[in-house]
């Protein structure tokens, strides 16, 4: 098993950055984390999806050399909002990629979806300290990344939550004195409720996260609990350990970010207040650490801290990502995209939340499994795969009509 851990990093007085997804969350608080310390970042680029407002709010803050807008229809706006100020605008996906391929030390690869494998495997393959927060890039492109990561001699600092506090307590040196690692879960909103109320949840319920504040779309995977599976596909090939030895513990405090347990009965746990500040920056900063504004957590007045074992039957993603990720080649890549193409679906009104899980299973079903290669063939598998995704939904919405 490759092992994708720290790799030597020379010092420098002002870190360059660029930020892939700076409209999103994630990378919305990262501009925040710059925004404190201007002193210690060069921002060599931003890229955006299509929020030019806000796009052209954060250049003029950071003075990022590049900023670019993925959809080609929004380049005027964007020019115009950033006129007179010397940055460079451009737009559309094979921009996203070049900006990717600007000379930045550390890049934060915070697309969300299938739009950010191609920059992020760019900044890899120039041998750049990646910030990974798309979870796409593991979990559908696994093999294909961590073999790129291997060969151009980057460095994958995670920023989930989960991951980072692996990171922080994982013995790299002496990973065979690891015994198991604990991927800890809130259990999202929905953990205690019956399968028959489940079946009618609104998509406002659904992104109501109790501790985090996220997107909409991996809001809803984490009340699915998919959340949770697509990060134990990525801690695999994070880190050197097994499927079988990565366990999930539902934790609904969300202070217990993950454990790694070692051989003599020590079990670390890298412990916070549920702030993604905190992992960015550990990310930004890495191998120091940086100053964050993150709530501190105040033992005193925690209270108890809870923990039992996922549902299954409740949540069936948990078993699907296993399934997939036992199968190997292209399963993962489909479980991925049948996913997305079902929660976009279940926000739109036209599937029920119970039955994200159910495309996402006859997904796999119809989809032939083979080994994934190139980035090529993960294009492909995921097409596919969405396009019986939206096939099957197309079919179910009509009789979900029907019913209400």
């Amino acid at each position: 098993m490759a092992v994708i851990g720290p790799q030597p990093v020379a010092e420098a007085a002002r870190r360059s950055v660029t930020i892939l997804g700076s409209t999103g969350s994630v990378g919305c608080n990262t501009v925040d984390l710059i925004d404190r310390q201007p002193e210690a970042f060069t921002v060599e680029a931003l890229t955006g999806n299509r929020n030019v407002a806000l796009l052209a709010e954060q250049a003029r803050r950071l003075r990022p050399r590049l900023a670019v807008v993925a959809d080609p229809g929004c380049y005027g706006a964007l020019k115009d909002a950033l006129a007179g100020t010397g940055i460079d605008v451009a737009a559309g996906p094979d921009a996203i990629i070049a900006a990717a391929n600007r000379p930045a030390e550390w890049v934060m690869a915070a697309i969300v979806g299938a739009a950010g494998l191609a920059p992020t495997l760019a900044a890899v393959r120039r041998g750049a300290i990646i910030g990974l927060a798309n979870k796409e890039c593991l979990v559908s492109a696994g093999e294909v990344m961590v073999g790129e990561v291997m060969r151009c001699g980057a460095t994958v600092v995670p920023v989930d939550s989960e991951h980072s506090a692996i990171y922080q307590v994982f013995d790299f040196e002496n990973a065979d004195k690891v015994e198991s690692i604990v991927l800890t879960a809130s259990g999202g909103p929905f953990r205690t409720l019956t399968p028959e109320a489940m079946a009618s949840v609104t998509p406002q319920q659904a992104i109501a996260h109790p501790n985090w504040d996220m997107g909409a779309k991996i809001s809803v995977d984490s009340a699915t609990m998919m959340n949770k599976g697509l990060e134990l596909i990525e801690a695999f090939h994070l880190f050197p350990v097994p499927e079988e030895r990565i366990e999930i513990v539902v934790h609904p405090q969300s202070v217990i970010h993950s454990m790694v347990a070692y051989v003599d009965g020590s079990v670390l746990a890298q412990m916070g207040t549920p702030d993604m500040r905190t992992p960015i920056a550990y990310a930004l900063g890495w191998p120091n650490r940086m100053a964050a504004p993150s709530p501190r957590l105040k033992f005193s007045e925690l209270g108890e801290l809870n923990f039992e074992a996922p549902d299954d039957s409740r949540f069936p993603a948990l078993r699907l990502v296993r399934e997939a990720l036992r199968a190997g080649g292209a399963a993962p890549t489909v479980l991925n995209a049948a996913n997305e193409v079902a929660v976009h679906a279940f926000l739109a009104g036209d599937i029920g939340f119970l039955d994200i899980a159910g495309i996402v299973e006859e997904t796999l079903s119809r989809v032939s499994n083979h080994p994934l290669d190139t980035l090529d063939d993960v294009t492909e598998a995921d097409g596919e795969a969405r396009d019986t995704a939206m096939g099957l939904i197309s079919a179910h919405t009509p009789a979900r009509a029907r019913a209400t």
